[in-house]
């Protein structure tokens, strides 16, 4: 019932998409007012970006919190980049998912593999990740199972690493899989407008966004 109701949610919201430098971008809006903009590579469907924006309790727009893709540089626009910049030392967490796992990338990690430690916690219903040497530690859940309700599997969980960066990744189960693949039906084949705005296509699925003009 989990996956069912989280699919029935994307599929109930206002959503607006485009197509625009060989991706799939869709932007959804809730009824309770969070926002949920997705980018996907138009040809395989593979997930590049995820982030979610919130109204606070005055109704001012939050930050956009990025869940999948690159992250955002900090302090980027305050000082410029000849003041702040992102250390080239320090670790970089990142998710980067596949087609078939949900997948992390940390980077900038120079010990060696035998070091790390990456383990499910389910009381916790998270990712720990530990170094031996107790230089780094890292503690992350997977969001995707929590909207659906589904519990976290051991064995599905696998580590690699190389070039130092840490490869974390985790098997999508079946049902997210499913769920997946019924999304991605449902935004190709759902009824395209088409408007030329700013010499781009629109396109516009399912209910119109009523800010729109």
């Amino acid at each position: 019932m989990a996956v069912t109701g989280w699919l029935g949610s994307l599929r109930a919201a206002e959503k607006t998409a485009l197509l625009q430098d060989g991706r799939r971008k869709v932007h959804y809006l809730f009824p309770d007012g969070k926002e949920m903009a997705e980018e996907y590579d138009e040809k395989t469907s593979e997930l590049l970006v995820r982030k979610w924006r919130v109204k606070s309790a005055l109704g001012a727009l939050g930050q956009w919190q990025i869940e999948v893709g690159e992250p955002a540089l900090p302090g980027a626009g305050s000082l410029g980049p000849e003041l702040i910049k992102e250390s080239n030392v320090n670790p970089i967490f990142m998710r980067k998912d596949t087609k078939m796992s949900f997948q992390w990338r940390i980077r900038n990690l120079p010990y060696p593999k035998d070091v790390y430690s990456v383990c499910v916690d389910q009381k916790e219903r998270c990712i720990i990740v530990r170094t031996t040497n107790k230089k780094y530690y890292k503690k992350f859940s997977i969001p995707d199972l929590d909207r659906y309700q589904l519990p976290l599997d051991d064995s599905s969980l696998s580590f690699a690493y190389a070039n130092c960066t840490l490869i974390i990744s985790y098997q999508k189960p079946k049902e997210v899989l499913v769920a997946e693949s019924e999304l991605q039906k449902e935004l190709k084949k759902a009824r395209e407008t088409k408007e030329k705005i700013n010499g781009t296509t629109k396109l516009l699925h399912g209910k119109r966004n009523h800010q729109q003009n």
